[in-house]
């Protein structure tokens, strides 16, 4: 406390306190960072579109998505299988899945990705593959190795 006006020095404690919690700060920072860096690959803002082949022309599947990883993404794997075809009673595993055909990535900004996976379907594919409730299945993978595997990230309806 002074003597002469009668107050302590509250601006030296406020600016010794603030650096202190700074630091504090600042450390968990870094190791929300860090830990960040160890998360998997997330996908959001799923969407599966099947369009049917009508007429002589082809139809179409489209599957889209963000992925984040804090690494960057090196690659995101496609499935669409039909809920009562043959992984309903033997799940698909992520070593299957990473032979499957990828989708197409580009930058949206920061560490996400927007991923696209397109293909055609024609008239006799639709027909062999029936109706009803389908899966998709993804496997995405940081550049630093992380993967994020899921055998029902979305569904849609054929037929």
């Amino acid at each position: 406390m002074d003597t002469i006006t009668g107050r302590t020095d509250m601006s030296r404690r406020i600016i010794l306190g603030s650096a202190a919690a700074l630091v504090v700060l600042g450390g968990a920072g870094a190791f929300a960072l860090a830990y960040a860096g160890d998360q998997p690959p997330a996908l959001n803002n799923s969407t599966a579109r099947y369009t049917a082949p009508a007429g002589d022309g082809e139809g179409s599947f489209t599957f889209t998505t963000d992925v984040k990883a804090a690494s960057g993404v090196k690659s995101l794997k496609v499935l669409a299988w039909p809920a009562e075809g043959p992984f309903a009673k033997k799940p698909l595993t992520e070593k299957e899945l990473a032979a499957a055909e990828s989708a197409t990535c580009k930058p949206a900004g920061g560490d996400t990705a927007r991923c696209t996976y397109k293909v055609t379907v024609t008239a006799a594919e639709a027909a062999e593959s029936g109706t009803g409730r389908w899966y998709v299945a993804t496997l995405a993978t940081a550049k630093n190795g992380d993967t994020a595997f899921a055998d029902k990230t979305t569904a849609f309806n054929v037929g």
